[in-house]
């Protein structure tokens, strides 16, 4: 989050569920969607979303998933399963309280393991674990959050930052590319990659700990290794505005 925050688009400019469900339903019947994601900003600060959840369910779409920081999750897990999500990626940069709220300018690191908590208990899984990695900020937590995802037997995806947004002017000071985080994770585990999805952005692995304990691990690196030409993604703003690629204006 910007550090003056964001402005919010007037309610009468955002879209109802109701449309956001018939361009679903239009894209499922004309061009075979099969993956519904949630995302934001935060998603669960819509009230009622657990509605859209239920509508977009009944369309029969293969895997309807959330992106949420887990803010909310802990209260609102069973009631987004109950309502037919499938599964959930929790953005967690870092497990310090402070540094956590720091980066987040914002929110509370108890409230996010609360959250993960209650989505496993719910069922929302596979659940995945994103850590945007930057340098002198969180970069030396990676190998803490790959053994925290293990014992929770969560995936865990280790992102490279974007220079778009508020992260564009610090971009060089804090980019880390997706081989070093590879690199320094090698210390503790053995990688083996799984087969790859043109379609996907995530470079996923069988990662073996030093300990015996397995792990899937990903790196999703659109700065070094660009995925571009494999992405089939459309993103729906909640005013209506249809992107390609959030890269691009």
């Amino acid at each position: 989050m910007p550090a003056q925050g964001f402005a919010f688009a007037p309610r009468d400019e955002q879209l109802s569920f109701e449309e956001i469900v018939a361009f679903a339903q239009v894209l499922k019947t004309s061009f075979g969607l099969s993956k519904v994601r949630l995302t934001g900003g935060e998603p669960l600060q819509r009230a009622g979303l657990e509605k859209l959840v239920a509508m977009l369910a009944s369309l029969g779409v293969g895997d309807l998933a959330m992106t949420t920081n887990g803010q909310l999750l802990a209260g609102k897990a069973a009631a987004l399963k109950q309502a037919g999500l499938n599964r959930v990626n929790v953005r967690l940069d870092s497990l310090d309280p402070d540094n956590y709220r720091a980066m987040a300018r914002g929110g509370e690191l108890r409230h996010t393991l609360a959250g993960i908590e209650a989505a496993l208990s719910a069922g929302l899984t596979p659940l995945k674990i994103n850590m945007v990695v930057m340098r002198g900020r969180n970069d030396h937590e990676a190998l803490a959050l790959a053994r925290f995802g293990m014992e929770l037997r969560c995936d865990v995806r280790f992102l490279e930052l974007m220079p778009i947004g508020v992260a564009a002017a610090e971009f060089d000071r804090h980019f880390v590319s997706s081989a070093e985080v590879h690199e320094r994770l090698a210390e503790e585990f053995e990688f083996t990659p799984l087969p790859e999805d043109p379609a996907e952005s995530s470079r996923d692995f069988v990662a073996e700990h030093c300990s015996g304990r397995i792990a899937t691990i990903g790196f999703i690196s659109p700065y070094s290794q660009p995925f571009c030409g494999g992405c089939r993604r459309l993103r729906l703003t909640s005013t209506g505005v249809l992107m390609g690629c959030l890269a691009r204006s």
